[in-house]
């Protein structure tokens, strides 16, 4: 009984040093992705005005389990600096962008984000670690509902999923401190720029379907007025709804 007891030691020891060292894996992994991203918003800095990202948005990337995010198939290349897909023609954005659109909307820790293309769930995830509070829409159906289910699943409590056209916002809980768009629209809708808080940030793609669009960024002013300013080419999915 005594050897058996060890042997049951030895095993569960072993499986715990397994779940470690894939978990170090993971951790290895989401640090060379950030080193990565550091130096390309180095390089874009021109471009984005932003030769460096805020540190916390850094360390929000450098916390959320991006594999946990993608397909089973795609895991190996989930820390990849590029988009991968995720079913129904729809994609998880590149690191990267996810962290320059993340600063540009300059998170606190008190906002209340609204982010329109939920996808897998990851923009939110990152939103959520720096948030007080993340509201996001996804229009396909099987996504949200993923989504609903995965972000608890995380941790990640203070996400509210809605299925339904993002175009025109969620008017319940606007005013919103910043809102993030991770589909490409051809025009900014005006009821999202409606829905922001004056002072709030509005970041988003804007351009034709699949080709080169730019991302934006909309500020609203304390009086209510918007100035908008063009950023770097992009190419995102395009927003999808009965607009």
């Amino acid at each position: 009984m005594a050897v058996r007891r060890a042997l049951l030691a030895i095993a569960v020891a072993a499986a715990g040093s397994l779940s470690a060292a894939a978990a170090d894996q993971f951790a290895a992994q989401r640090q060379r992705m950030v080193d990565e991203i550091r130096a390309i918003s180095r390089e874009a800095g021109f471009e984005t005005g932003r030769h460096r990202l805020e540190p916390r948005v850094l360390e929000a990337m450098e916390r959320v389990p991006r594999h946990r995010f993608v397909r089973p198939g795609e895991v190996d290349d989930a820390y990849a600096n590029r988009p991968l897909p995720i079913g129904h023609g729809q994609t998880i954005s590149q690191p990267f962008i996810v962290a320059l659109m993340t600063d540009l909307a300059k998170p606190d820790p008190e906002d209340k984000v609204l982010e329109i293309g939920t996808g897998s769930g990851y923009q939110a995830a990152v939103l959520a670690e720096l948030v007080k509070q993340v509201y996001t829409i996804e229009i396909v159906d099987p996504l949200g509902v993923a989504a609903r289910e995965r972000l608890p699943s995380l941790g990640y409590s203070n996400v509210e999923v809605r299925i339904g056209d993002g175009y025109h916002g969620w008017e319940e809980h606007a005013p919103f401190d910043a809102i993030v768009v991770t589909a490409a629209a051809s025009h900014i809708p005006p009821p999202l720029v409606k829905q922001l808080k004056p002072g709030g940030r509005m970041v988003i793609p804007v351009g034709p379907a699949f080709l080169t669009q730019h991302l934006m960024l909309v500020e609203k002013r304390a009086d209510g007025s918007v100035i908008s300013r063009q950023l770097l080419p992009v190419r995102f999915v395009p927003l999808t709804g009965g607009h």
